[in-house]
């Protein structure tokens, strides 16, 4: 992808017509374009009342204009804010004057974008800012704040600097092989790439938070028929949205609900009831059920007294980083009282999801799973960043194993090549266009 050298304008995010409102240029035109707007030349990064005029000199409105000369701006390029009052029909009469002037409509993102490739930001914190912009918790947004200025980038380029010692350090074998020392026995190499294993794995715990403080969680809810799984995602949401009736078998598909809980997204998915059935219809939403359960970040077993410790079973789809919560219900028939067990790996619930006891447990129990780990230098995080992440792990695991085989070091060499590459993903040093023309066209307007 190229930088153009063309002049892009855009409306930034405004505060409603009582509200102040922006106009947002960048580009080689902007010194023009400050001065047809202010009547003078402005004065970089300072504040300037200015009556704003169309071509024919008639009054648009009345604000300040700042003026910020490339490199030291936002884009690395010059940049022109005009701030006015917030009504769509003054911001709009301002844009419309700066097109008139020489610029273009700005693409989705296209801000970010030019500051990306203009070196002021790379692409985990270009990111970063979107994330800011759609936060929908307090946690989400300092996360997405500290990605912004480089934590979550920062982490990983430490990684890569090891990578890349540690490929110094098996290449230098492989470039003289007529020395009579075996370079790849020596036991550093192990321990170097046990270390960097071992940070990788740390870092993707965390960019897997990071990822839920960023969306929110997915929730699968499984467990056998009539266990009171849709009756449960009824109860969560607040609404009707599943049918339920004392028919086994009634839920054929994957039912998604998102919900906010305090801020949190909650992405809940009702799935089939996990059983043996002759029913083609029915044994493909078991199926739908079980790949839900294999890709979701939180795995609820729906069940009752009886059948509380044999339908565990059915947890065994799920990632060993899944976390997993046992929800025994229909407590109103008198089978137990509401109440909550922790263990280290397993959280048990008792509730009756059809009149709520007990559900305000399950409630909190989420809360925290969602937003753990949203302390001190917690960062934001994209689901594109752990896939990256984990095919950077599986190169690593690859390099380990070739260590031991013939070829050892060539094979190494190409799996940490591929490991840096993938590595590089997150923070753009590798990139396709592809993967920035999705990225910044799911950015809004002006930014």
């Amino acid at each position: 992808m190229t930088l153009g050298a063309d002049t892009i304008a855009a409306i930034a995010t405004g505060a409603g017509a009582a509200g102040v409102g922006a106009v947002r240029v960048s580009g080689p035109l902007v010194p023009l374009i400050a001065a047809s707007m202010l009547g003078r030349e402005p004065k970089p990064r300072h504040a300037h009342f200015a009556a704003f005029r169309d071509a024919d000199g008639e009054l648009i409105d009345r604000g300040i204009l700042l003026y910020f000369p490339g490199p030291a701006s936002y884009t690395g390029e010059h940049v022109l804010e005009l701030q006015g009052h917030g009504s769509a029909v003054l911001l709009d009469a301002l844009l419309r004057r700066c097109i008139s002037l020489g610029a273009r409509l700005a693409r989705p993102g296209e801000f970010t974008e030019r500051a990306f490739l203009n070196g002021k930001l790379d692409l985990a914190q270009a990111e970063a800012v979107a994330d800011v912009v759609s936060a929908t918790s307090e946690a989400g947004a300092r996360a997405a704040l500290r990605s912004m200025e480089g934590v979550f980038s920062a982490r990983v380029d430490d990684l890569l600097a090891e990578l890349i010692a540690l490929r110094v350090h098996i290449e230098a074998a492989i470039d003289f092989p007529e020395e009579e020392i075996d370079f790849l026995a020596d036991p550093v190499i192990g321990e170097q790439l046990a270390a960097l294993r071992a940070n990788l794995d740390a870092l993707l715990i965390e960019t897997r938070r990071g990822v839920r403080l960023n969306d929110g969680i997915s929730v699968a809810i499984v467990g056998r028929p009539n266990a009171g799984k849709s009756s449960l995602l009824n109860a969560l949401a607040g609404a009707e949205r599943a049918i339920v009736t004392d028919i086994a078998g009634t839920t054929r598909d994957v039912l998604r609900e998102a919900i906010n809980l305090d801020g949190v997204t909650l992405e809940l998915a009702d799935t089939a009831g996990l059983r043996d059935s002759d029913d083609i219809v029915e044994r493909e939403g078991i199926r739908r059920a079980r790949a839900q359960l294999e890709r979701c970040d939180v795995a609820i077993l729906v069940t009752d007294q009886e059948h509380a410790r044999s339908d565990r079973v059915f947890l065994d789809g799920a990632p060993a980083h899944t976390s997993q919560i046992v929800v025994v219900n229909k407590i109103d028939l008198g089978t137990g009282r509401a109440r909550r067990e922790s263990t280290d790996k397993l959280d048990t619930i008792w509730l009756s999801a059809r009149t709520g006891e007990g559900l305000d447990a399950l409630r909190d129990l989420l809360r925290s799973l969602a937003t753990a780990g949203a302390g001190e230098g917690a960062f934001s995080a994209r689901r594109r960043h752990v896939v990256a992440l984990e095919h950077v792990q599986d190169h690593l695991n690859c390099a380990a194993y070739a260590l031991h085989g013939a070829h050892a070091g060539e094979l190494a060499a190409e799996e940490l090549r591929h490991a840096q590459q993938a590595l590089g993903e997150i923070t753009g040093a590798y990139s396709s266009d592809d993967l920035l023309g999705a990225i910044f066209s799911s950015f809004c307007i002006g930014k």
